[in-house]
């Protein structure tokens, strides 16, 4: 159990983040323990072939990746809300070697002989870690991220949504059962870790993950500022495709694609988005949500490039009333 004491200028310095560096370490994780991740299978099936095909040894990264202490400088903090992999990965090659011997010194278990020579070496093993990773992303990963970049971006949107109606508590109690908000602290129900941090004004940044689920991550050494990581909302859709169904009564009053797309807007979506999950073309999909925003059952917000979309406070109640169940 982690508790985080919050003061207010804690709160003031929160704020959301995403790290391309980190889904690659996270993804790692979950190809070392593939029964642990069912959600994730179709991914994980894709990724071994194309692993497998292209003949990419990551036995380096699989070396650093245990099952519960992480070295912090394999993804550190998220500088910006959005950093490029580039400059994420310029950020590893430039870690201290101290630092980078501290940290796998604290890693439990004997080394394996790839970690023994990066201990030995590690200007040079931070080269390799840092060439490793992108050649790993761009097999496995960048295929898939403008999905998974939309699925943390939906969920940004909706903490933010929470956020502006009621405030630290309707935000942090909403993110996972894993954490509960009280009285100024933030407990993460972590299995092995039990201690009580103060953020001593560094806030909090909250990082979104699709490869973290069902657990939660946290970082709070005060080399960097304190980050917690969590499933994003509506992540069980991640990885279908043309699966969606529309609620039978929903349907028969706003017809069977609007239903679908409201069924779908669990969370925040893209048209693509909604269009890859539906089976509905990218026409058809934005044709329906002119006609639903023009109803005051969704509204649109600009993240970027994309315009995600959202339900309503109305068709929030009109979703509950059919009996469905948010993601």
């Amino acid at each position: 159990m982690l508790d985080l004491a919050f003061s207010t200028e804690d709160l003031a310095h929160t704020r959301f983040a995403f790290s391309p560096a980190w889904e690659i370490v996270a993804s790692v994780r979950v190809l070392n323990s593939p029964g642990q991740h069912a959600l994730h299978l179709p991914w994980i099936k894709r990724a071994t072939a194309a692993l497998g095909e292209a003949g990419l040894d990551i036995g380096l990264l699989r070396d650093l990746v245990p099952l519960r202490h992480l070295p912090g400088f394999l993804a550190g903090t998220p500088s910006t809300p959005l950093p490029d992999l580039a400059d994420e990965l310029a950020d590893l090659r430039d870690v201290p070697a101290r630092l980078v011997r501290r940290e796998l010194d604290a890693m439990a278990g004997p080394r394996s002989p790839a970690l023994v020579r990066f201990h030995r070496e590690p200007e040079a093993g931070l080269e390799r870690l840092a060439t490793l990773m992108e050649r790993y992303w761009h097999l496995v990963l960048a295929a898939d991220w403008p999905r998974i970049r939309a699925l943390l971006e939906g969920d940004v949107l909706h903490r933010s949504r929470l956020l502006a109606q009621g405030g630290a508590a309707e935000l942090f109690n909403d993110l996972t059962p894993l954490v509960r908000w009280q009285g100024g602290t933030l407990t993460v129900a972590h299995r092995h870790l039990h201690a009580a941090v103060p953020l001593d004004g560094r806030g909090l940044v909250l990082v979104p993950s699709a490869f973290v689920w069902p657990r939660v991550f946290s970082k709070t050494d005060a080399r960097w500022q304190p980050v917690l990581r969590y499933p994003p909302r509506g992540i069980a859709t991640l990885w279908e495709t043309g699966t969606a169904t529309a609620p039978g009564a929903l349907a028969a009053v706003v017809g069977r694609g609007r239903a679908m797309l409201l069924a779908e807007l669990a969370a925040p979506a893209s048209t693509a988005e909604l269009a890859r999950r539906t089976g509905l073309s990218a026409g058809a999909v934005s044709q329906h949500l002119g006609i639903l925003k023009a109803a005051g059952l969704v509204s649109g917000h600009r993240a970027g490039r994309h315009v995600l979309y959202a339900r309503t406070a109305l068709a929030e109640s009109l979703v509950a009333g059919t009996g469905e169940v948010d993601c």
